[in-house]
């Protein structure tokens, strides 16, 4: 069966994503939201542009909704909560396998052709493991707003044994504020997952000044005070 599906992809050019978003687009629940986050977010390539955004706008537009399994999406909380709690199971599923597995595995699946398949490389994996190493533990937070490095910045914080404490904390805030900034763009550009896909960079880039805007202003204020006293 799965061999079937993949030959009928091949002879009708038609990518694995754009299938999925089809499904997706007939099938959206919080099930389906918290599946496609899960696969988002582990080492298999899905863009989180394609399931936040337009679910949001139609929980937010009462003609747009999808009937499904006597439910409907309504809420926008909802699926930035289903949303995030995919994002920690993928995320978990990175960090469990790194742990496990060990570095030379990890490295070995990564130049596999399966591990090609999934877009992995060993480029990448080494790019996340040297941003990780740069930055703490902080950067499962940071990472989670940096293309190329926010579905793999699980896999080094599972290879360096990071506290799991500290693993969930960190991720549950960075998806959980990427997930709110999707749901929000895509109500307001009416579901285009393509048109918030094509300026992803640019609004993760955004997100990260206000973040170190917000650092810096707390840091000055903290150092003012210190000296004050």
């Amino acid at each position: 069966m799965k061999r079937t599906f993949l030959i009928i992809l091949l002879a009708t050019g038609t990518s694995w994503v754009s299938v999925v978003t089809d499904w997706y687009s007939a099938h959206m629940n919080y099930g389906s939201i918290t599946a496609l986050m899960t696969i988002e977010s582990s080492f298999i390539p899905f863009p989180s542009e394609v399931v936040i955004p337009p679910a949001a706008y139609v929980a937010e537009d009462p003609n747009s909704a999808v009937y499904v399994s006597d439910s409907y999406i309504v809420n926008v909380a909802l699926i930035v909560l289903f949303g995030t709690i995919g994002a920690m199971i993928g995320a978990i599923i990175n960090y469990l396998l790194s742990l496990w597995l060990g570095r030379a595995i990890i490295y070995k699946f990564a130049d596999s052709k399966l591990g090609h398949m999934c877009l992995l490389s060993r480029e990448k994996v080494e790019k996340a493991e040297a941003y990780f190493n740069d930055h703490g533990k902080v950067s499962t937070f940071v990472g989670r707003f940096i293309p190329g490095i926010r579905q793999l910045i699980s896999i080094p914080a599972g290879l360096s044994k990071m506290h799991f404490g500290w693993f969930l904390f960190y991720t549950f805030l960075g998806a959980g504020l990427w997930n709110t900034v999707l749901a929000v763009l895509g109500y307001v550009a009416h579901g285009q997952a393509d048109l918030i896909n094509e300026y992803s960079h640019e609004i993760s880039v955004a997100i990260l000044i206000l973040l170190g805007a917000v650092v810096l202003y707390y840091s000055i204020r903290w150092i003012i005070k210190r000296v004050k006293a």
